[in-house]
């Protein structure tokens, strides 16, 4: 059975100081990590996941902590619509969880031959095999080019194009052998750090699933749910995702959101500070035990109380 090891647990907790009677959401409930250590404090917690499997965990919590835990069947960019809030702390661990990667039917990994599927929420959009067969060859160049990053997007793009009703396209393994032949160079050397259809797997992920779109329509509604006070906390995996969250939050804040922004300080708005000046990452020892969180980075703001001013940063 698929194992999950919450990451980054105790550096969130630390930010999120939760407390008996505290009330937290967890945006990305995934295996459930998170939301359980929050409960342990005497917190309660509202949980939103948009798979489907994500529900039979939640009902183990629910039993367990009856009267603490709510869990709701819901994508977080629809967190608005829950209720439960004002929140003392919202926490999102972004991206695929172990259960998803560990489940072969799921068709996230390539490590077991399954139809190509890679949807977090099975129940609605288009699997990944349908994308790759139908998509304009621009969408198809935007996934692998842009969200995946592969180099040679453009022979993997091709290669695609070509397989197409050809059943290359429809399982894991047949797919992963068609970008690796694609992006092979045969030329003599040490072997790749990663799989060679690692990055057009993630790019394909990502575009299913619309990861982005939803990371940027949660994450002003994640903030508005906090109390004044309130924490909010944001892990996340792929650098587009963490540059997406390092804006949001520069901007929550009244810094400039990157090096080209050059508004004058009185046309900046300071709602939160942040508690992360840079990203926190796993340790030594979290990233022995569970190598998966190698890339994952944490940031964390606190929204402004009501009796702080609003100074310029």
């Amino acid at each position: 059975m698929p194992t999950h090891l919450p990451v980054l647990l105790h550096e969130a907790l630390r930010l999120l100081q939760p407390v008996h009677g505290g009330v937290f959401l967890d945006a990305t409930f995934g295996g459930g990590g998170h939301s359980r250590a929050l409960l342990e404090t005497g917190a309660t917690v509202i949980a939103l996941d948009r798979d489907p499997d994500a529900a039979a965990r939640a009902a183990v919590l629910a039993t367990e902590f009856a009267g603490q835990f709510r869990f709701v069947d819901a994508n977080f960019a629809a967190m608005d619509a829950i209720g439960g809030g004002p929140f003392d702390g919202v926490l999102m661990d972004i991206g695929v969880s172990s259960f998803q990667i560990d489940t072969p039917e799921r068709g996230f990994s390539f490590r077991d031959n399954a139809p190509v599927d890679m949807r977090m929420d099975p129940r609605c959009g288009v699997s990944a095999a349908v994308f790759l067969e139908t998509a304009p060859e621009d969408k198809l160049a935007h996934a692998v080019r842009d969200l995946g990053g592969e180099p040679r997007w453009r022979r993997v793009v091709r290669s695609l194009l070509s397989a197409r009703s050809t059943g290359a396209l429809q399982h894991t393994h047949s797919l992963a052998s068609l970008v690796a032949d694609a992006v092979s160079n045969r030329r003599p050397g040490p072997p790749p750090r990663i799989h060679p259809a690692t990055l057009t797997f993630q790019g394909l992920r990502i575009a299913v699933n619309g990861e982005l779109d939803a990371l940027q329509s949660a994450l002003p509604k994640a903030f508005a749910a906090l109390k004044p006070g309130g924490v909010m906390v944001v892990i996340s995996f792929h650098s587009l995702e963490d540059r997406l969250v390092k804006r949001s939050f520069n901007e929550l804040c009244g810094h400039p959101v990157d090096r080209n922004d050059s508004r004058p300080q009185d046309l900046r708005e300071r709602h939160a500070t942040l508690l992360t000046r840079r990203p926190i990452t796993p340790g030594d020892a979290e990233l022995a035990a569970n190598p998966r969180s190698r890339s994952a980075k944490l940031r964390a703001l606190r929204k402004l109380g009501v009796d702080e001013a609003l100074p310029h940063s």
